[in-house]
């Protein structure tokens, strides 16, 4: 499996919107190495973005962005529906957040709380309708945008999760983590998001499950030394993701322990005044080898850099000077994997407290088969209906309750599409979106 991960490709409206567009050769170059380096490897299997893909979090930015991305996708052999989003700090609109004092707030009391009882003031915003969707105002241009790849975020799903198949009886799971919500307010001294001011939480966290079968790749924008809760975010990382993915430092780099990989994408776009300015990303490719107890998941990744006179990317190399930095973890085989639960699971009501501490219910197993291969197609074709299509279906085929009308699109219908696959109707949805695209 051939992974592209890329970071902070920063598209600023207007420029990203003219012919002028200072950044677009840094783009274009990245596609055209890409597309020769993918070809020689096989071909992508899916596209990894680590957010700050737009600058300002405004809708023509994304327009350009879902442009660029497609091309990336269709030069590099990656199908459109393998691309996966998180949001960034430049994902996020700040003018919703300066010109709202309910956000401001929300913020404050989350950022205030003692680490003890954090998380229990972040599930108490989170738990009324009015503040937990306020939260998310902000994102509302970068959920349009995510929606398309079902990775918008929203008061009841601060993180998702996908799964593709790896190896024979081995699977990939990707966890898209939201490290941004309480991004974007500008403190007493005018600055904002320093570092650890923010705040990722155990509601994502404890989504990491550690089965024996399963390979849990984590990516977010911001690496944990940028959260008030770095030591718990690393240890949960640490022991049961054997991949993570992270950036906005604009700086890449490689990390490799005995449990894990661990890789900083630099940036397709860093503002050129940057010292040691250097556009970057990564191919990745997975592999699983051995059986049993000495099965291993094998990690070969290129770290590509930007070079000028002769623009071009070139490999960096290790220590030894090879072009590849290789790396084996153990995941030794399980004889007696856990019996998944019969039937769909129930909604999940959202976190619950236990104790002193508030930890999620257990995510429904649907929502990883969302990453299956037909119904992310169908859910690319789903966002390509016209919004009275959509409307349409989802209330013929009782997806949503009227009650849910007035939810934002990106949340609405995320609802409606993991109902749709609880109760076994996606092929409904696959007919009634056949019969508006033929009509």
């Amino acid at each position: 499996m051939l992974l592209l991960h890329i970071s902070d490709i920063h598209f600023r409206a207007p420029e990203c919107t003219q012919e002028n567009d200072p950044n677009r050769a840094y783009r274009t170059r990245m596609i055209q190495d890409a597309k020769a380096r993918a070809r020689a490897l096989g071909g992508v299997d899916a596209i990894l973005v680590g957010g700050d893909i737009a600058f300002r979090g405004v809708q023509s930015e994304y327009t350009a962005a879902s442009m660029w991305l497609e091309q990336l996708a269709r030069e590099s052999g990656c199908p459109l529906e393998r691309i996966f989003v998180v949001p960034g700090n430049h994902d996020i609109d700040r003018s919703r957040i300066s010109g709202s004092r309910q956000i401001c707030n929300i913020h404050k009391a989350i950022k205030d709380a003692t680490p003890a009882y954090r998380y229990r003031e972040l599930q108490a915003q989170l738990a009324e309708a009015a503040t937990g969707r306020a939260l998310f105002e902000p994102l509302a241009a970068y959920n349009e945008f995510a929606a398309r790849f079902n990775c918008q975020v929203f008061h009841e799903r601060l993180a998702w999760k996908q799964d593709l198949v790896l190896a024979p009886g081995m699977t990939l799971r990707i966890h898209g983590f939201t490290s941004t919500l309480l991004s974007g307010a500008v403190t007493e001294d005018g600055q904002n998001d320093k570092q650890l001011s923010l705040y990722l939480s155990p509601w994502q966290t404890a989504l990491l499950d550690p089965d024996p079968n399963i390979v849990n790749l984590v990516m977010a924008h911001h690496p944990p030394d940028w959260l008030m809760d770095q030591d718990e975010v690393e240890d949960a990382v640490h022991g049961r993701a054997a991949i993570h993915l992270w950036g906005h430092k604009h700086r890449q780099r490689i990390n490799k322990d005995d449990q894990y990989l661990r890789l900083a994408a630099g940036a397709v776009n860093p503002d050129a005044s940057e010292p040691g300015w250097h556009p970057a990303y990564n191919l990745i490719e997975l592999s699983i080898q051995g059986f049993g107890a000495a099965r291993a998941l094998h990690v070969n990744a290129h770290l590509l850099e930007w070079q000028t006179n002769p623009e071009r990317y070139r490999a960096r190399q290790d220590i030894q000077g090879r072009e590849v930095f290789q790396h084996s973890i153990l995941c030794p085989g399980d004889d007696h994997p856990t019996t998944p639960a019969t039937g769909p699971p129930a909604p999940s009501a959202g976190p619950a407290l236990v104790g002193a501490t508030a930890i999620p219910a257990p995510a429904p197993d649907v929502e990883a088969a969302m990453g299956e291969k037909y119904t992310r197609n169908l859910v690319i074709r789903w966002w390509e209906l016209p919004m009275a299509a959509r409307r349409e279906i989802a209330l013929r085929l009782g997806l949503i309750s009227e009650d849910e009308i007035s939810l934002p699109e990106p949340e609405r219908y995320a609802r409606a599409l993991m109902r749709a696959k609880e109760r076994n109707q996606l092929e409904q949805v696959a007919e009634e979106i056949n019969k508006w695209q033929t009509q």
